[in-house]
């Protein structure tokens, strides 16, 4: 069919069985292998060509590139010491007992450690998804959970950088070729992450903040900053993956991250999406059967396992039975990294295709399985609790806690939020300050917040989690200083839906009976407004009666 045809196969195909798992809350990840190996294996609709192979690096890119924006220091000091201890514990033991009972299962050394590895890492894209998903992503648990799949992803890169190293390795080659190999990659990824650190202090603040002005410009810039990280990675013959992560990290130092973040999701989604399914066609099915009781009992040791682990762990830092469970029961899965690992381990020729089908087929089982757990975690908490099993004493530290950790602008209510930073928006802000309101200012260019009175959002209201952020559900009142027919129309809707009164800007009359149509609260007409003003003062000045 040749490389579009196979592209439409593939996105046709994932898109109808996306829209199936949904009614059985199946994780979009999971979909995608079952279809690839749909496409692949079983069907033989699909066969992986050069094409698809760079398709589902781009996507594997972008994704760590995201894992990078995550990590700004502002987040890394809010994870605290507990992430950084419960993250570091958890993978040592995790590779340990891994590690002990792939050998016990007769896998050779080689073959041992890398399933050890598979098994060390937790899900982000699931993790994250699911607990927005609940609305629990900023709980005490979630916070945790998230600060510890920052510390796996550490450790992700340094075994990238380490399959680098070991690229060409084979049984003739010696310690002393290794080590070199090792030495040249270590070194490589020390050059980059110096100039990813000097560039995020020094280059990339200025010109980001004139390419903020402009959200299309700032999508562009931050990509091509990506990619030029990717080339640097390249030179120095490491994974493409290290590169995209290191740019990431780089630009989640600046203020607009979180933005970048929203943009570039979308962008990611299609080519992971596109990478999970090619994965499942290169599953061989015809040794599966072989390795059902390995996925079994190394699936078992995930689900069951982690969630012991963090629950042990946890309570020895002083934390409650609740926030211990919850936080185990939401990391006990195998990551996305797991499969990128076992196939570059693959591609040069360190494990055989053995491996990826066990790390494939333990992350189906584990991902799916969780997701559950994830989504009914309060009632398995409740289940659990009744019986007994929870009952130890080094659980009896910390009272629950069930403060939220939030970001600026949440749990606002009876606020104001002021949309658009032109020169009305900013004279409303200040007007609405002097008054005595509780004043939200929202803009997609950081440099007309900075000097703004009162509370500062930076995003595009076009997303509904900008919205969200800004608790507009609880506002006493919306104002949009927008000239956009089209964001106004939405904002109006947004409003409407939530019962949330909002007043909107109107330049042209054109647009009124839409706005008409969809409730809004108050329409600010400049032409109308403009001359009852200047009555006003004509008036005023006894210029008229």
């Amino acid at each position: 069919m040749g490389f579009l045809g196979n592209l439409g196969v593939i996105a046709v195909s994932a898109a109808v069985l996306v829209t199936v798992g949904r009614a059985v809350r199946m994780p979009a990840i999971v979909v995608y292998l079952l279809c690839g190996i749909l496409l692949g294996p079983v069907l033989g609709l699909v066969e992986m060509e050069e094409g698809l192979e760079l398709v589902s690096e781009t996507g594997i890119a972008l994704l760590l590139f995201l894992v990078g924006l995550e990590l700004s220091i502002g987040k890394v000091k809010d994870v605290g010491k507990v992430a950084l201890i419960a993250g570091s514990v958890q993978v040592g033991l995790t590779a340990l007992l891994g590690f002990g009972i792939s050998a016990a299962l007769g896998f050779g050394l080689m073959e041992a450690t890398f399933l050890a590895m598979a098994l060390t890492f937790s899900s982000t894209v699931v993790v994250v998804k699911l607990l927005e998903e609940k609305g629990e992503l900023e709980s005490l648990y979630g916070r945790i959970g998230v600060g510890v799949l920052l510390v796996q992803d550490l450790v992700v890169i340094m075994l990238l950088t380490f399959l680098a190293g070991m690229s060409g390795a084979g049984e003739a080659m010696d310690a002393g070729t290794i080590g070199m190999g090792l030495l040249k990659a270590f070194g490589g990824m020390a050059v980059l992450l110096v100039v990813a650190l000097v560039a995020s202090k020094y280059l990339l603040p200025k010109a980001f903040k004139w390419a903020a002005r402009s959200p299309e410009v700032l999508l562009v810039w931050a990509l091509s900053w990506c990619f030029l990280m990717v080339f640097g990675a390249h030179v120095f013959h490491l994974s493409l993956e290290i590169g995209a992560f290191l740019a990431g990290m780089s630009l989640a130092q600046l203020p607009y991250n979180e933005d970048l973040r929203r943009r570039v999701h979308p962008l990611m989604n299609f080519f992971v999406a596109v990478f999970f399914v090619t994965l499942g066609i290169r599953i061989d099915l015809g040794g599966a059967t072989d390795q059902i009781g390995a996925v079994l009992a190394l699936s078992t040791f995930v689900l069951i396992g982690k969630p012991l682990m963090f629950l042990g762990i946890l309570g020895l830092l002083g934390y409650g039975r609740k926030t211990a469970f919850l936080t185990g029961t939401t990391l006990a899965q195998t990551s996305e990294f797991s499969f990128i690992l076992a196939g570059l381990a693959m591609s040069k020729g360190l494990i055989g295709g053995e491996i990826l089908l066990v790390s494939a087929l333990v992350g189906v089982v584990t991902i799916a399985v969780s997701s559950y757990m994830i989504i009914q975690s309060h009632g398995l908490y409740a289940w659990v609790l009744r019986t007994g099993f929870l009952r130890f004493k080094f659980l009896d530290g910390k009272p629950e806690i069930t403060a939220q950790i939030v970001h600026a602008g949440e749990h606002l209510s009876g606020h104001v939020v002021v949309v658009g930073m032109n020169t009305l928006g900013r004279e409303l802000v200040r007007r609405l300050v002097t008054k005595g309101e509780d004043v939200l200012a929202v803009d997609t260019d950081p440099n007309k917040l900075e000097d703004l009175p009162g509370r500062k959002l930076f995003g595009s209201v076009g997303y509904l989690s900008v919205l969200e952020e800004a608790g507009y559900q609880r506002a006493k009142l919306l104002v949009s200083a927008l000239q956009i027919e089209e964001v106004n129309d939405l904002l109006a809707y947004r409003c409407k839906s939530t019962g949330t009164s909002c007043a909107i800007h109107v330049v042209d009359f054109s647009v009124v009976e839409n706005l008409l149509d969809l409730e809004a609260d108050y329409l600010m007409v400049s032409k109308v407004d403009g001359v009852k003003a200047q009555l006003a003062i004509l008036k005023e000045m006894e210029v008229l009666k």
